[in-house]
């Protein structure tokens, strides 16, 4: 057997840490060591915002240090807006829990981001700070941008300063922004991507209107056509184009010689460096037509075109492309009657007319259609002698009478009273109208106002010669009463064809009473005028005048049997020189006889 051998065990050994984990720390160290350690976990709070540095990145998480005891993972999309991610950036992170149930430290990016979200978009709105954001989709009228870890809108007009058509091509981008309006109530933030564009843009227009000029040439890019212009792109600054500036010709709409992102040639003709605008000019690189126009032209000389405009009061025919000349509606026509200038041409047409007046220096020149047939005027006097007589055609009706159309560019005017002989016509529409044919007479023509005199009622021998001889004062002759009015009422002799009036106090018949309409009557001729074609008479006048002729009869007689006695009485005084009572008895009998055939007589007459 082998010698056992005792061994004797050290007085520093600790018998009591026997299988335990040996600290190779001494006490001190690791009561600093757990100090550290213990105030590393109190300074981490759940619900905090801390810096972390990210550690590393997978498919899926962000490995972040925050210097805890454990690193955090935050899920990889919560930083879409943060495409260019990589190890050791520094990044806001918001504490979840220090330890879920498997231990493991929870954060969040975007809810870091939230918590401090409306302090950075406010001051950004205040310092006019630019700032980045993810487009993240569209939206009605625009997309949605993550600033911040907010949702902000971005309307579609403030995406470019150029209108865009395709708003998808933008959703993945981060790109700068301004915030242009805050509505905190509804937490609502708008973002503008256009202002950046057009700061830029100011900056570069100043530069560019500093070295503008009239006349200067240079080349741009349509933009925007509308109905009255053409916007164009100069490089950083917009020009306008009239309408009227892009061709000496004329044009409908700007469309019809330009269409967008074109690019030509212009001219400034005009600027304005404060309000930034620029009048620019297509045609004035071009000659000017009118210069180009036939020196041998004048006055009289016929010319073709083509009807470019049709107007109320005219036609503006194209002789040369951007030279033009106006027909106005009374030169279409030798008619008076004015009519509309698209019952003579249309927009399009080729027609040939007569240039009345040329001014080169102002460039007007105004045509002639109806030049270029006969004036119906001339030798007026051959066509249409005074007495002549034609059939005209009624073209309007006025109080004073009709006008009528002999022929293209002949009227003439038949006044009221010369329309009928014996009716009284109180308007031309009760004997004629518009569109009718009727014969006239030449009365008068004035080839100075080219105006004619006409008559219908001159075709017919004038009845008031013959009833001249009819209608004597004192006639009488039998009537039928027309309409009564508290004037009179007119009187139809049917048998001759007149009219004559009857005042009203000469429509009482015998029995008191007036006379009514369509009544027959005898009425006695009271007054007659020929030459003011005047008929008055009167129905009361005929058992008026039998009464007074009667009265008169009686007043006769009685006056004369007067007269018989007292020469009857100056017989006997002259026959006897004596008086006697035989005598008296005489006499007193005669003058009982007389007064007695007096009052037989009054009883008669009453």
């Amino acid at each position: 057997m082998s010698e056992v051998k005792h061994i004797t065990p050290s007085a520093d050994f600790d018998w009591d840490n026997t299988g335990k984990s040996t600290d190779i720390y001494k006490t001190e160290d690791r009561e600093r060591m757990e100090a550290m350690y213990d105030q590393t976990l109190n300074t981490l709070t759940e619900h905090e915002v801390k810096m972390g540095t990210v550690i590393s990145i997978t498919d899926k998480e962000v490995v972040i240090n925050i210097g805890f005891k454990s690193d955090g993972m935050v899920p990889l999309n919560e930083f879409r807006h943060m495409p260019d991610l990589k190890v050791g950036d520094q990044v806001e992170v918001y504490v979840e829990t220090r330890e879920d149930k498997n231990g493991q430290l929870i954060l969040s990016h975007k809810k870091a981001r939230a918590l401090q979200s409306w302090e950075r978009v406010n001051k950004a709105l205040e310092s006019d700070e630019i700032i980045q954001g993810y487009v993240k989709c569209r939206t009605k009228g625009g997309l949605i941008v993550d600033v911040f870890g907010i949702e902000a809108f971005l309307p579609g007009s403030q995406i470019d300063v150029k209108p865009i058509r395709d708003y998808d091509v933008f959703v993945g981008k981060t790109m700068e922004f301004k915030v242009v309006k805050i509505n905190a109530e509804f937490k609502n933030v708008v973002v503008s991507h256009k202002v950046l564009i057009e700061e830029e843009l100011e900056s570069q227009k100043s530069e560019i209107m500093s070295k503008l000029e009239k006349g200067q040439v240079l080349e741009g890019t349509v933009k925007n056509i509308t109905s009255y212009g053409v916007f164009m792109d100069l490089g950083g600054v917009d020009g306008l184009l009239h309408i009227t500036d892009i061709s000496w010709g004329r044009i409908n709409h700007p469309e019809e010689v330009l269409k967008m992102d074109d690019k030509i040639n212009v001219v400034i003709l005009d600027f304005d460096e404060d309000k930034k605008r620029i009048a620019l000019g297509l045609k004035q690189l071009t000659p000017q037509p009118w210069e180009a126009l036939d020196v041998n032209l004048q006055v009289g000389d016929k010319v073709k075109g083509k009807v470019v405009v049709l107007t109320d009061y005219g036609a503006f025919i194209e002789i040369i492309p951007g030279v033009e000349g106006l027909i106005h509606v009374s030169e279409m026509s030798w008619s008076q009657h004015l009519r509309s200038p698209q019952d003579f041409m249309k927009v399009g047409d080729e027609i040939e007319t007569v240039i009345l007046t040329l001014d080169r220096e102002e460039r007007k020149m105004s045509l002639g259609l109806k030049q270029l047939m006969p004036d119906p005027w001339v030798n007026i006097m051959d066509k249409y002698p005074v007495g002549s007589k034609h059939t005209a055609k009624v073209r309007s009706l006025t109080n004073f009478g009709v006008f009528v159309e002999l022929e293209e560019g002949i009227d003439g005017l038949i006044h009221i009273s010369d329309l009928s002989w014996s009716k009284k016509i109180k308007h031309p529409a009760e004997f004629t109208k518009v569109g009718e044919n009727i014969e006239v007479v030449v009365l008068e023509v004035d080839t100075e106002h080219r105006r004619l005199s006409l008559g219908h009622k001159q075709l017919e021998d004038n009845p008031w010669d013959t009833y001249e001889t009819i209608f004597k004062v004192d006639s009488v002759h039998q009537g039928v009463v027309g309409k009564v009015t508290d004037k009179g009422a007119i009187i139809n002799f049917t048998t001759y064809g007149v009219e004559g009036f009857a005042p009203y106090r000469h429509l009482m018949k015998e029995n008191g009473t007036p006379a009514k309409t369509d009544e027959t009557l005898d009425f006695k001729v009271i007054e007659f005028s020929k030459e003011n074609k005047k008929l008055v008479v009167s129905h009361t006048r005929l058992f008026e005048e039998a009464k007074a002729s009667e009265k008169q009869a009686r007043e006769n007689e009685r006056s004369r049997e007067e007269s018989e006695a007292s020469r009857n009485v100056k017989k006997i005084k002259d026959s006897q020189e004596k008086t006697t009572l035989g005598d008296l008895s005489v006499l007193s009998a005669l003058k009982d006889e007389m007064i007695n055939s007096e009052k037989k007589d009054d009883q008669d007459s009453k």
